[in-house]
């Protein structure tokens, strides 16, 4: 995780090494897509678990149906006025082809997909990245904030 850096959603260069010694919930979103109701849920992982160490990190993704077609000002609004979201958020990436984020290449490589995917598939899949670094789990965009608390907790110790 040491080596990446990410356009925070207000503009701020992000060097990720920033949140080494924290387990991290890195997850590709969206304003507009059924799974969008899963910002509350986290959230509320944030708001739990912070002071234990977990950092939710949501990084916009307009690569799924056009469901994140504004800019970065539009998408926070959005999460802040309608969800209350005050876990870092970054600026719109691509997640998967030949300008995916370099953060999102390696995440793949480390935590394959159902059935050996590479591909991110949708929005709101989550990965879940421990203390030391390394990626512990992969969730699909079906799984729930809220069903990720077991792996969360045994992950913070």
């Amino acid at each position: 995780m040491q080596q990446f850096r990410a356009t925070a959603i207000d503009g701020r260069e992000v060097d990720l090494s920033t949140y080494a010694g924290k387990v991290l919930l890195i997850v590709n979103v969206a304003s507009r897509c059924g799974f969008t109701p899963q910002y509350a849920g986290l959230q509320q992982l944030w708001q739990d678990y912070r002071e234990r160490g977990l950092v939710v990190l949501g990084f916009p993704c307009d690569q799924f149906g056009h469901q994140e077609p504004g800019d970065e000002a539009q998408i926070h609004a959005f999460c802040t006025l309608d969800y209350g979201v005050d876990f870092p958020m970054f600026a719109k990436v691509e997640v998967n082809g030949a300008n995916a984020h370099p953060l999102w290449a390696w995440l793949k490589r480390e935590k394959r997909g159902l059935l050996g995917t590479g591909a991110i598939k949708w929005n709101f899949t989550k990965f879940l990245v421990g203390r030391d670094g390394r990626v512990l789990d992969r969730f699909a965009p079906s799984e729930t904030p809220e069903a990720l608390r077991p792996r969360i907790e045994a992950a913070l110790g």
